[in-house]
């Protein structure tokens, strides 16, 4: 432990670098910025937000400097505005569809909505009231937005809920797969607060599958079981050299730096190195995130290579500018064919680009290609069918639905979102199906034990009568 401490306060210079690059709005700005909005009779912000925020409203309690009313109006929709207002893809969402966007001066919804975030949180403007937990008792496995955002809401809606993480913190990709300059982890930590004071109860270092199994659950007396556990199994690439040990997914390494930046872990332990020239295939909001985690880690070189062209990758194109800005080389319609080693160590890369080829030396590769679900829920569990991929399948009554009776699944691991909000959009689904079934399940039961009850009655006065 006090090899990590003393890592950790030679390299502090270094993850200063780590730190929030927007500042966000202080309140004069945020209110200067709510009055612009033109409450429009058909928002299309809100048309554009794939929760369906009122945006609108809760801007307008902003520009009033109401706001403790414009969190609860926000409460009602999300249960990670801090997060949301950060990582949202605004761009292409709500802040796209505002009106004021053709004249290139559309509203700035995402940092009006983490500038409220941020203000309760520092504040305590809202707490919410408790819910009887009557319904029932769900068990949620995973703790990223689909899990959080199961958990809020069944328990806002009177459910008992226990999260089960298998990492040392809940959290999931927002604790360890979005860097700390994009996603303070303090951040992630406060929402999470506000959803265990709704009674939500985490149970960390717990792997359902090996530690305990879905049958389990049941057995523990749990009413309905929601999968949330992500992709965490990586995709790869059929090229030679792609088994070196310089290879590396990109998402491994930024959980290798948030350990280091948490001061879990040794410098050396992150796989890439001060001074290494690194490569990234793919070029998503994760490449990105891990290109320009590279640079901040000391790399001399990071490349991204992506096969398609700009205007077809995925990212945003802030994500894009910043990485530029901050020294990342792109290339575009490009392919790593082979990676090169020399007595075992990878030493270079080939890429092809219009039919030639060119070695590039590099120390890492790092891979940011995708992922697919792991099997060990799956494997361990009887009636839980999948796709040829691996992906879970659901049905649309009650939405979210497994084959297995009682286990519902939504986000990554069913193939639908691809960002946190759109996590968040289909957990909400899920969670209004889990509800409508438990509650569906607790009434058949209660008809059943009243025919019981009356037969039983029935049977008392015949051997009365007789």
């Amino acid at each position: 432990m006090d090899k990590i401490l003393a890592s950790t306060e030679r390299n502090q210079g270094q993850k200063d670098l780590f730190h929030e690059i927007d500042e966000g709005f202080t309140i004069q700005e945020a209110i200067k910025e709510a009055k612009r909005c033109l409450r429009c009779k058909v928002p299309q912000c809100t048309k554009g937000c794939p929760i369906s925020h009122d945006i609108p409203d809760w801007i307008h309690e902003i520009s009033k400097g109401n706001f403790g009313n414009a969190m609860k109006i926000i409460n009602d929709k999300s249960n990670l505005p801090a997060v949301c207002g950060r990582v949202c893809p605004h761009e292409k969402q709500c802040e796209g569809h505002c009106v004021l966007a053709k004249k290139g001066e559309g509203i700035r919804i995402g940092r009006l909505e983490r500038f409220i975030a941020d203000f309760d949180g520092d504040m305590r403007l809202i707490k919410e009231n408790l819910q009887p937990k009557t319904r029932g008792h769900i068990a949620v496995i995973g703790s990223g937005p689909a899990g959080l955002t199961i958990a809020g809401d069944l328990a806002r809606m009177g459910f008992n809920v226990e999260v089960f993480e298998m990492e040392q913190e809940p959290g999931g990709v927002l604790m360890f797969g979005i860097p700390e300059y994009r996603l303070p982890k303090d951040v992630v930590r406060r929402e999470i607060r506000k959803i265990q004071e709704l009674g939500v109860v985490f149970h960390c270092n717990m792997t359902i599958g090996p530690d305990l199994n879905i049958d389990q659950l049941f057995d523990k007396g749990f009413d309905a079981i929601f999968m949330g556990t992500g992709t965490v199994k990586p995709r790869k690439l059929d090229i030679p050299g792609r088994n070196l040990k310089g290879v590396r997914q990109a998402i491994y390494f930024l959980r290798k730096v948030s350990l280091y930046n948490e001061g879990s872990i040794l410098r050396e332990d992150v796989p890439v190195h001060e001074g290494d020239r690194v490569f990234v295939i793919g070029c998503g909001n994760t490449a990105m995130d891990a290109a320009r985690t590279a640079v901040r880690m000391g790399a001399k070189d990071v490349q991204i290579v992506f096969y398609k062209t700009m205007e077809e990758m995925s990212a945003l194109r802030s994500e894009y500018e910043e990485a530029v800005a901050e020294g990342v080389g792109f290339n575009w319609e490009s392919n790593i064919v082979e990676i090169l080693d020399y007595n075992g160590v990878l030493s270079g890369v080939v890429i092809e680009h219009n039919g030639e080829k060119r070695i590039e030396k590099a120390d890492k590769v790092l891979m940011a290609i995708g992922s697919v679900p792991a099997s060990r829920i799956v494997s361990t569990t009887k009636g839980i069918d999948v796709n040829e991929k691996g992906y879970v399948l659901t049905r649309d009554n009650p939405y979210g639905m497994t084959t297995r009776k009682g286990v519902f699944a939504g986000g990554d691991v069913v193939n639908r979102p691809s960002t946190v909000v759109l996590a968040m959009r289909d957990a909400k689904l899920v969670a209004e199906g889990m509800a409508r079934y438990v509650d569906a399940v607790k009434l058949l039961q209660a008809i059943d034990a009243a025919t019981v009850n009356t037969d039983n009655t029935t049977d008392n006065t015949d051997g009365a009568s007789s």
